[in-house]
Order: structure tokens, then sequence, then C-alpha cells
């Protein structure tokens, strides 16, 4: 078990994790997840909604979803935030009129949830140009993406100011659009709105970037953060490309410096899908190892 909020640690952030990292729900229980992320000693999980899951979709009642974050505050985590796959399929910049549509309702959805689950972040990726890994789907040229996802954004706000939600923007590695920190604080800029803010991955921009260099230009906007390893020296294009923490050539002390010193004291949030079939929770324990040698808690 690793030490939590350990004194001797060296930066002021929290470790959270994602439950992509876990073979959830086929194999585990969310009740399984909460108590194998808190034996391992992460402050709070970060959770995925779904089209049709029973825990967190739109299909869930508003108790349900309530009673999710009850459970993790009873056995001592936060929720650190929602995360999902639909901002994908159902784009906000969609060149089909009902996809769009559908995504905005999608995204309602979340920004309730949320605040049921007693977290204020919400990651939102506010468009795409090309999706890559959905076949047959037309790209969308830039300015429409930028219109439409503009429009979007400002579409939402109101409902994230009612409950109290940040709309946090994702930078994305393969969407072709925000492909740089002064385009994204740009964006955020735009709307004039505290309701809008960055989450910062730092694997999804590793191919051809560093992320020690976009922190201090994100600066305060940065709101909520996925900490990805990347590997420069895998020569592809995809997620492949990303390892479990410290097995790749991300430069982790120059990064944690960079949240240092723009004041960022929130998640860092491991992203990763499981490749384990046996013993899947290792990595998390292995995760959560690593999070604490770079908050600077273990040599």
């Amino acid at each position: 078990m690793t030490d939590q909020q350990s004194p001797n640690r060296r930066y002021d952030m929290k470790k959270s994790i994602n439950l992509w990292a876990l073979p959830y729900p086929h194999k585990m229980t969310l009740k399984e997840c909460f108590e194998v992320c808190k034996d391992a000693g992460f402050d709070g999980v970060e959770l995925n909604y779904a089209l049709d899951e029973d825990d967190l979709s739109p299909k869930a009642s508003d108790k349900h979803i309530a009673s999710i974050g009850e459970m993790a505050r009873a056995m001592g985590l936060e929720i650190s935030g929602v995360c999902s796959f639909l901002f994908w399929p159902y784009s906000l910049t969609h060149q089909e009129p009902k996809q769009r549509q559908k995504g905005l309702e999608l995204a309602m959805g979340m920004i309730r949830a949320a605040n049921l689950l007693g977290t204020e972040n919400l990651l939102v990726v506010p468009g795409a140009v090309y999706v890559p890994w959905i076949k047959d789907v037309p790209p969308v040229p830039h300015d429409v993406c930028d219109r439409r996802a503009r429009e979007a954004i400002r579409r939402l706000i109101p409902e994230a100011e009612k409950h109290n939600v940040f709309l946090n923007i994702e930078n994305i590695f393969a969407n072709g659009y925000l492909h740089s920190p002064q385009e994204i604080n740009e964006f955020v800029d735009s709307f004039q709105s505290d309701r809008v803010h960055v989450h910062f991955d730092t694997g999804n921009i590793s191919l051809y970037h560093f992320p020690e260099h976009w922190v201090p230009i994100l600066g305060k906007r940065i709101r909520n953060v996925h900490v990805k390893e990347y590997s420069k020296n895998v020569n592809e294009f995809n997620l492949h490309a990303f390892r479990p923490l410290l097995d790749g050539t991300t430069n982790w002390p120059a990064v944690m410096e960079a949240f240092d010193r723009v004041g960022y004291h929130g998640y860092l949030t491991f992203e990763y899908f499981t490749p384990w079939p046996h013993w899947p929770e290792a990595l998390v324990y292995q995760t959560s190892d690593a999070l604490d040698r770079m908050l600077g808690g273990k040599a």
C-alpha cells in the first residue's frame, strides 16, 4: 500500500486514476474498483460516462449517479472528474446534424452527472476535424469545425453555470483541431466565462511536442490533468505509443516543475486502457508508486 498525501511530498497535487485502467464493468464492479484504488493510495478516481452502462449513462437515474459519489467518499475517495469516449462518435462538430445534436444532449447529461457525483470537472472534446479510429466519417473543414465547436460550448455554458461544473477543454493528439497551446488559450479565453478551462493531457501532444513547454503557456487555465506516458522511441501515431508511467521518454521532473511554477494543485489522473488480462489491478499499484515518485514522496 502506498503512502497517501505523504508529508514528504515535494509537490502539492493529488493522485487520481481513470477507471479505464481497470477491467470495469466486465470483470470488476464499481465498488471493487474503488476498493483497489483506495488500497493503492489514490486520492480520487475519474469516471467515464458511457452510452448504455448501468452506473453512469443516460439511462442511470439521478439517485443512482449520486449514490456513486457517496460510495466513493464513504471509502475515502473523491471523484476527480468525468470523462467520456462519446465525444468521438457524437462529435460536437460532426458533419451529420443528428450526431451533433446527440453529442450536445449527451454533454448536457454529463454536466448533470458530474454535479450529482460531486465533482466540478468535466472533460470536453470540443470538436474534431478527423477521427482516425472511426471509419467512414467524412472530415470536417477547419473553419467549419471551429465555428461549430464554439457554438456548442456557448450552448453548454449556461448548463455548466447552473450545475457548478467546469467545461475543461482537452488537447487531443489526432483530432486535427487546437494543436498548439496558443490556439487552446485563444479558444478558452474567447468565451470570457469562468466555466471554461483546460484539461491538459501530457501524452496527447508528445509525438511532436513536450508537455513541459505547454504548461507555462496554458498556465492558470489548467483545471485538470491527465498524465500519460509516451515513448518517442516508438515511431507510430496511435494509442500503442502510450506506456505505463515512467516507461517512456517524458521528462517528468521538468513537467512537475512546470506544474508547480504555474500553481497547479489539482489532480494528476493516470489515463490508460488496461492491457493486462491477468492481475490487471497490478497496473493500479504500479501507477500509484510511480505518481508518488513523480510527486517527490519517494526517492
